[in-house]
């Protein structure tokens, strides 16, 4: 017997009144999803009441239209991936992708910092930690104490969060990095390359 089998099936069964809460939402009529979908009204209907199974064939054009990735459609569960799936969220207008699951310790996020905005100067904070940050792409300004910075795509930076700091984009175009942070001042252990004797 599959175990897997009563999880498959509260999900199916629960796709229904999620399609009616995703379109009621949006504001869309079934004709209007049709229009969209290519997806009847009739089979429309029959889904969102759960007198239709849904398909992948039926599920993939829907999930276009709500501009959703078909797990989140469908509200299934997580499946013990091993790959990070953290979800995204913004603060100060910065897009914070985390890489990392537990609480505490090291914490990783893949950061979109926007292009400067000139009327948001820059202000350096300190606080407990330490960072080590890595440009995927742009360019990155550092304020480090006294010292002012331009950093490009390759180029790491690593500093003790007691000294003042500040970073953004100093435009014209957003800037892409890797953040590991160590709340409690965690440092990377870098490790060189053995020597060849």
């Amino acid at each position: 017997m599959n175990e897997d089998a009563p999880a498959l099936d509260d999900v199916l069964d629960a796709v229904g009144p999620r399609l009616r809460a995703l379109r009621q939402q949006s504001g869309a009529t079934l004709a209007q999803l049709s229009e969209t979908t290519g997806i009847s009204v009739s089979t429309l209907s029959r889904l969102e009441s759960g007198q239709r199974r849904p398909t992948l064939e039926l599920l993939l054009p829907l999930a276009r239209a709500h501009q959703l990735p078909l797990d989140e459609l469908v509200g299934a569960p997580t499946t013990g991936d091993p790959r990070i799936h953290g979800r995204p969220f913004s603060r100060h207008g910065r897009t914070f992708i985390p890489l990392t699951r537990r609480p505490g310790g090291l914490q990783a996020y893949k950061l979109i910092i926007p292009a400067h905005d000139p009327s948001h100067e820059p202000k350096q904070r300190v606080h407990e930690g330490y960072e080590w940050l890595y440009i995927l792409s742009g360019r990155l300004r550092l304020l480090l104490g006294d010292h002012d910075l331009i950093l490009t795509a390759g180029e790491a930076a690593e500093f003790d969060t007691h000294l003042p700091h500040w970073f953004g984009s100093p435009g014209p175009e957003p800037v892409e990095l890797l953040s590991l942070f160590g709340p409690q001042g965690e440092r990377l252990h870098i490790r060189a390359r053995p020597s060849n004797s």
